[in-house]
């Protein structure tokens, strides 16, 4: 199923987001922009695809840089302005030269596994001992089944998404050339997050995007566990790339 997951998952994520592709004739504009980043990550053009919906975002797929496709919504390209959404095409490009979606299925491969054990252990509580030790040692297979195994499924792919979109965020502020715009854009894409949701997005396609597409819900006990790290954190980090390379002072 994750072999599947991994050779489709630009075609399954794109039509579960409900997003059309786009022409150069459509938007020449995103494409010149587009194809400029793509060049300075040396990497093939993307398709490109657009999300009908006023809340920002985007995100990349594909399972290599030559089958590779970036969407962004038709509100991102209302709030940013041109090196803001550089900074966020950026980012996305920078997913694609890491390999990242390569990454995310050896890391839901794993989650997958402990699942699987997870659940062969819950059928073992279920069924029940015959003595009363082995009822203890069902016991403990529930345990293990409803509360250890998925918690730490959800660590390690949340870990991992974390340390990704942090390398995102460098590698975006290196190929537009200005960590700044891009350090304005999640702040801007933060701000409506939290004011809007998105329809189109899901629980299993909310960690590719560039900002979580349910920031705004509310807290619940699945917030613990981001698939993204902490904006501000995000942008102060981008701000002191942007100091090392002379753009900001102090």
């Amino acid at each position: 199923m994750n072999f599947f997951s991994y050779w489709y998952s630009d075609s399954m994520v794109l039509k579960m987001s409900q997003a059309k592709e786009v022409s150069p004739e459509e938007m020449p504009n995103l494409y010149r922009l587009v194809n400029r980043l793509a060049y300075n990550a040396n990497l093939p053009m993307p398709r490109l695809y657009l999300i009908n919906t006023p809340a920002p975002n985007a995100f990349a797929t594909g399972r290599n840089a030559e089958h590779a496709a970036v969407a962004v919504t038709t509100g991102i390209l209302e709030v940013l302005n041109y090196d803001e959404l550089a900074g966020v095409l950026g980012h996305e490009l920078t997913h694609i030269k890491n390999h990242d979606i390569l990454i995310g299925s050896v890391a839901a491969t794993f989650a997958a596994a402990i699942s699987l054990l997870a659940n062969a252990a819950q059928w073992g509580a279920i069924m029940g001992g015959r003595n009363e030790e082995e009822k203890h040692d069902g016991l403990l297979g529930l345990l293990v089944a409803v509360f250890i195994a998925p918690l730490a499924a959800s660590i390690i792919q949340m870990a991992i998404s974390r340390s990704r979109e942090y390398a995102a965020d460098k590698g975006g502020g290196e190929i537009c050339e200005n960590p700044l715009a891009l350090a304005n854009a999640l702040e801007k894409i933060d701000l409506y997050a939290r004011r809007m949701t998105m329809p189109q997005a899901s629980p299993a396609t909310e960690h590719m995007y560039i900002i979580n597409p349910f920031t705004g819900k509310n807290f619940s006990f699945s917030s613990l566990f981001s698939t993204h790290p902490a904006t501000e954190e995000r942008i102060a980090r981008l701000r002191e790339q942007a100091k090392a390379a002379g753009l900001l002072d102090g």
